[in-house]
């Protein structure tokens, strides 16, 4: 093992065993090298006025080197702020543009201890870094069974954890606080469980409300009392899509020392947020008491970091930033949220009507980008192909039952037409299935 691992190790065994105990094989071997090539560079950076030939970029004329037909349309940033590396935590002024922004969102933060958010290639590449450092073959990842199909690639094929399921809705169609504490509670010989929630949920975009995130919060903590270690992820890819009276923060600050043996992990970013699905920009945050702690995690994480993709792209990072410190960015962004607002309103308003009700029923949703109908007649796969085939309309097909509808990329105007297509859809498939 490598001497800045054995210390990242021993400096997170002193300030908490428990998660020390969380981390994987590679969690305990990674670390961020403070020798060899970057190190170096840095050094020069401050140092070598005169001639600096330690990174591997091109210079011209005291600026990174580029092509015209590049900077041309990207005249309004600086050639430095596009094409040079970005340090593999990301731009300094945007790590510190999100912390101030969660902090604006999320206003019991300010009273906690977190770590700076660290650039991510998005949040499956957040995810991914999670699957990294704390799953192990066998450990097991509690999600869900309406879920977001990557995280059994993510954590399952790629890291050999086991995938723990529980139903997301209890008999009266609120969040399954029980069934979480049932499935935590359950890995009690394992002695660590790696934990996601996924709010506003994809794909049935539900968001608990407050009374439901303390009774997830209390099912972790009744977990770590019985010895468990938990991960607690919040994916907050969705954040700030709440529609209705639900939780309208992340249970990320709910977390907060809890326990010793729950390390709150916030996986989140511009993606969803902020519109930029291309741009790739998300980030991941630790939260715990102990400063030296969250500096040795923000090394294993920047380890990982640079062991995959080195770091992340600066061009999008800089549009990011560019945008967090606008004077219009809160103004247009509350314009784009009543938007998607009013489409999940429409969506509600039409489903509540009767209109459709002996096709479908709906599993309940208010936020975020999607919701589901729960097919009472024909099957989710069957219809989903019939619809391409016959009405050129695009669904996602969960299961037998569940059709996932993403309203946010419907026009209000057509919402109504979209779903008389579907219902038509399963009239369709219904006179087939009588003859």
């Amino acid at each position: 093992m490598h001497s800045l691992a054995s210390q990242l190790n021993d400096t997170i065994q002193r300030e908490n065993p428990h998660v020390f105990d969380m981390l994987s094989n590679i969690g305990k071997l990674i670390y961020f090298p403070k020798e060899g090539i970057l190190s170096q560079s840095a050094e020069a950076k401050a140092k070598a006025k005169k001639y600096n030939a330690t990174i591997g970029i091109a210079l011209e004329n005291g600026q990174p080197m580029h092509l015209k037909v590049i900077q041309d349309k990207l005249s309004a940033f600086q050639p430095k702020d596009l094409y040079e590396y970005a340090p593999p935590a990301g731009k300094p002024e945007l790590r510190a543009a999100w912390r101030q922004k969660m902090i604006e969102e999320q206003p019991a933060l300010a009273n906690y201890s977190f770590s700076n958010p660290i650039v991510t290639n998005a949040l499956t590449h957040g995810l991914s870094i999670v699957a990294d450092l704390f799953a192990d073959s066998g450990d097991s990842v509690i999600i869900p069974d309406k879920n977001w199909e990557n995280y059994e690639l993510t954590f399952s094929i790629r890291r050999g954890a086991e995938m723990v399921y529980y139903p997301l809705y209890n008999d009266e169609m609120k969040f399954n606080a029980t069934g979480l504490r049932d499935a935590i509670l359950a890995q009690k010989d394992k002695g660590k469980a790696i934990v996601v929630l996924n709010f506003p949920n994809n794909p049935t975009g539900y968001t608990p409300g407050a009374e439901e995130g303390r009774q997830i919060v209390a099912a972790l903590k009744e977990g770590a009392e019985a010895g468990i270690n938990i991960v607690a992820v919040t994916d907050d890819a969705y954040f700030g899509l709440f529609f209705e009276d639900s939780l309208h923060e992340s249970l990320f600050p709910s977390l907060y020392n809890v326990h010793p043996r729950i390390l709150p992990v916030k996986v989140d970013g511009a993606t969803k947020e902020e519109y930029v699905w291309g741009f790739r920009v998300g980030f991941i945050t630790y939260a715990a008491p102990s400063s030296d702690l969250l500096a040795a995690l923000e090394q294993k994480t920047l380890g990982v970091i640079r062991a995959t993709i080195s770091s992340g792209a600066h061009p999008s990072q800089t549009f990011v930033l560019h945008a967090l410190t606008s004077p219009e960015f809160k103004a247009q962004k509350q314009e784009k949220y009543e938007i998607m607002k009013s489409r999940a309103n429409r969506v509600k308003k039409l489903l509540d009507s009767g209109k459709y009700d002996d096709a479908w029923s709906y599993y309940p949703f208010n936020s975020g980008y999607f919701m589901c109908l729960k097919l009472k007649t024909v099957d989710a796969e069957t219809l989903r192909q019939h619809l391409l085939d016959q009405y050129g309309v695009g669904t996602i097909a969960l299961g037998q039952t569940d059709l996932r509808i993403a309203f946010s990329c419907i026009e209000e105007g057509n919402i109504d037409d979209l779903f008389d297509l579907i219902y038509s859809g399963v009239k369709d498939l219904e006179k087939a299935l009588a003859k």
